[in-house]
């Protein structure tokens, strides 16, 4: 089968691996043509889009899409999709996309026509069926919250806001927000204020989102309004396009963003399923601790936040647990468990900034007090309390009912534990809530991962410090590693469950790139040299906030070396969402000014800079070794592993949009013509070594995908057995060290060897030799801590591929 043959029309097909690319205007679909050739000599079988339909202009990333029928102009449009798609093809390489089923971007009206025209007529209006309103709580009126702040800085705005509406070419306007005028509405010459109260619409102070608004969002973002796609013809008009993609093979996979905004996930995925004639397709879902994906629904399995977790931890020291809680307790002033910070930052954002989609639910449930016609307006204070508490103690990020109805009911056992008071309330909840046809029970569950998202992701893990490499996304902090045979068993899960779930280490949305979170582990086995380094910084800098300094120092040292400009940018993020000395909404200027000033006393000449330097002297070599062990475990584990644009280098990018920055291919085009060529990179700044090992292991496994059949681990023997992860794919072993520095402290591997069979092996990374059925890791490991080994006799050299670079 030729490569063009490969993805005919229609046909269906698995990758075996990813390459995530982020499509924008200054990277589009042509320049992602460009890397194509370079993508499959590095060995990537399919090339991973972020989202490509029409979005908001100047969007960096996609997921605010203002119109389903177009490929973004922007990013290349219909004929660069054509362009990008035949270039992969001929290059043999197939085409994953993420598509955006849940939300909208509504942030410039105009742009978007379903939007627009649900303003301009209301409940009259074709698309009113599509957006998810509640109409009755906003007296027939759609609530936009963009007013500002009156001049006294009041929170609701009064008439010295409204008065600077205008019309303008037919429209109402807000400075540059422009809405529509309902027709018949402004014929009179009444003023902008008296038209604007004519209309379906009602512009609103913005801190009313917390508790007025009256349609769903993704997550606390007003300007990404939800749409239902459960409605038939929402669905078909949402994603004509799409299908389009497919069934004109342009595209062979899709990959689902947020199916937990969804009222019916399972039900979209099986419609997904039938319309492109059961394409592959993820879904980024987020799996919290054992979580199972269910079964039933009609996916290839995640994007792969379950499997970082796990190789993350697999290389975390777990006896620095104890040394490392005391001082997250020194810092915090008292002692802290995650699952209350947990629950106490859910609770938070249930109270605040999500409290409108915590009411909306309560309006949907009957209250014995009140007659129904009141309901919209009124409802019991003691519903709300409840609703948010088990939304606050609810153990994962949703339930598909019937699936799902233990965690809710553990959510009333942990509410009524921590609040007996609401004991009453929550029974009479429970039915409600676990009836799957009940509107309050599929709002709940479409509501719960709001909450967890933004009281974990988005606040959590900016206010715990322990060790940060573990406040990642899919990750629970609270599990502070894993041994050896934990890690295996849950290998083997993924291997006989879903084997064609994706893997990975780094994504677009990742609190930290793979790198820095490979460093900040080595933190764990010098907890006593991290306390005293932290006790120096502190004392030289101090913010009056000891946690989130701890968690300031781990992302510089993790980081390590970065421009001002990146870490300034990081710093005030980290800072306003821990919100803890300020806010997005409330900034503190002083601590601000020395937030600053602390960042700037890092980069530049002096002492602390100086200290900054010895600490990440310490922990880079080994920092180094952890990284290729990550690298290696991730790409030749279960599932379909990808790799995020850039990461075949060092990934030391902090959260967005600093992981969104453009990637050097020409520099790693050149680095791979010389490995090529026969050159074994050291373990060094470049990160050379590490595009060998990402390298070879993506060119095995599309070579050779009869040696990734099984997953067994590889027992060693000998003092420093518990310092490698060994396993066997079915013909590939991977070998990976883990705990660096407590192993040179023990004198390195000495006798350690690794039982295989009685053959010769190959490591792919040297191409060096080795005679089983006992191979000794101080010869296997000499030159990288990795290895990658083949027996001599399957292995067979793939022909060198044509055309390079197309």
């Amino acid at each position: 089968m030729t490569d063009t043959e490969r993805f005919g029309t229609g046909q269906v097909a698995v990758p075996l691996s990813t390459y995530r690319l982020q499509i924008t205007a200054d990277f589009d679909l042509d320049a992602a043509a460009q890397t194509v050739g370079y993508l499959r000599d590095l060995g990537a079988d399919w090339v991973y889009l972020s989202p490509l339909l029409k979005a908001e202009a100047g969007s960096d990333h996609g997921y605010d899409v203002v119109d389903h029928s177009l490929v973004d102009p922007a990013r290349g449009g219909a004929e660069g999709l054509d362009r990008f798609a035949a270039t992969a093809h001929r290059a043999g390489r197939g085409v994953l996309v993420d598509i955006v089923p849940n939300h909208v971007g509504v942030a410039t009206p105009r742009h978007n026509a379903w939007w627009w025209d649900l303003l301009q007529n209301g409940q009259q209006s074709r698309y009113a069926e599509a957006f998810d309103v509640d109409w009755a709580f906003g007296q027939g009126k759609l609530r936009i919250p963009v007013l500002g702040d009156d001049e006294n800085g009041e929170d609701v705005a009064g008439p010295g806001e409204l008065a600077r509406l205008e019309i303008v070419d037919g429209e109402l306007r807000y400075f540059d927000n422009r809405f529509p005028i309902a027709p018949g509405t402004a014929d009179d010459g009444a003023s902008p204020v008296d038209v604007h109260a004519r209309q379906h619409y009602e512009l609103v102070n913005w801190r009313r989102a917390d508790n007025d608004l009256n349609y769903r969002r993704f997550f606390a973002v007003n300007s990404l309004a939800g749409i239902r796609v459960e409605v038939p013809w929402v669905f078909e008009e949402s994603h004509r396009e799409i299908v389009r993609w497919v069934s004109d093979g342009l595209v062979q996979g899709l990959r689902v963003d947020h199916p937990d905004g969804l009222a019916d996930p399972a039900g979209y995925l099986d419609e997904l399923r039938r319309a492109t004639n059961g394409a592959y397709v993820l879904v980024e879902k987020i799996l919290e601790g054992r979580e199972q994906l269910p079964t039933s629904w009609a996916t290839a399995g995640t994007t792969g936040y379950d499997a970082l977790a796990d190789v993350d931890r697999v290389l975390v020291d777990p006896a620095a647990r104890e040394a490392l809680d005391g001082l997250e307790m020194r810092l915090q002033g008292d002692a802290v468990a995650w699952d209350d910070l947990v629950y106490r930052n859910k609770r938070a954002v249930a109270d605040s900034i999500l409290r409108s989609e915590v009411l909306r639910i309560a309006r949907l449930v009957p209250s014995p007090e009140l007659s129904a016609e009141h309901a919209a307006e009124h409802v019991a204070e003691n519903t709300i309390d409840a609703l948010a508490d088990l939304l606050a103690w609810f153990p994962v990020y949703r339930s598909y009912l019937p699936l799902g109805l233990a965690d809710l009911e553990e959510a009333a056992r942990r509410s009524a534990a921590h609040r007996a008071d609401l004991q009453a309330e929550v029974d009479r909840l429970l039915p409600l809530l676990g009836d799957p046809g009940h509107p309050a029970a599929v709002r709940f569950q479409q509501t719960s991962g709001m909450i967890m998202a933004k009281g974990v992701e988005d606040r959590a893990y900016y206010r715990f410090s322990r060790l940060t490499s573990l406040n990642e996304v899919g990750a629970d902090p609270g599990e502070f590693a894993v041994s050896v045979g934990e890690f295996h068993d849950r290998q083997r899960t993924r291997q006989a469950g879903f084997p064609q779930s994706m893997t990975t280490l780094s994504t677009h949305d990742t609190k930290r790139g793979e790198d820095v979170r490979a460093r900040i582990s080595v933190l764990a086995e010098i907890p006593a040299e991290w306390e005293a380094a932290l006790e120096r910084l502190r004392a030289a800098h101090p913010l009056g906030d000891a946690p989130f300094e701890n968690l300031l120092w781990q992302a510089i040292v993790g980081a390590w070396p970065a421009s001002r400009e990146r870490l300034a940018a990081y710093a005030l993020k980290a800072a306003r969402e821990a919100g803890t000395s300020t806010t997005w909404t409330r900034a503190n200027p002083d601590f601000e000014a020395d937030l600053d000033a602390l960042v700037t006393a890092a980069v530049q000449p002096g002492p602390t800079h100086d200290l900054v330097s010895e600490l990440v002297g310490r922990v880079q070599l080994a920092g180094w070794s952890n990284s290729l062990s990550l690298k290696l475990l991730q790409l030749t584990m279960p599932g379909i592993p990808d790799v995020y644009q850039g990461s075949e280098l060092w990934e030391t990018s902090l959260v967005d949009p600093d992981n969104r920055r453009p990637v050097d291919y020409a520099l790693r085009r050149d680095l791979l013509t010389r490995i090529e060529g026969g050159w074994l990179p050291p373990v060094e700044e470049s990160g050379a070594a590490k595009l060998l090992v990402t390298l070879r292991a993506l060119r095995i496994r599309r070579d050779r995908p009869d040696l990734f059949t099984r997953y067994a681990p590889v027992p060693a023997f000998g003092a420093a057995a518990d310092h490698v992860v060994a396993f066997d794919r079915g013909g590939v072993l991977t070998v990976a060290t883990r705990l660096p520095i407590g192993l040179q402290a023990a004198g390195g591997w000495g006798d350690t060897a690794i039982a295989v069979a009685g053959r010769s092996y190959l490591d792919l990374l040297t191409q060096h030799r080795y005679e089983g059925p006992s191979l000794r890791l101080i010869d296997v490991l000499e030159r990288y801590p990795v290895a990658l080994l083949v027996a001599a006799d399957d292995h067979q050299s793939p022909p060198t591929p044509t055309g390079r670079h197309a």
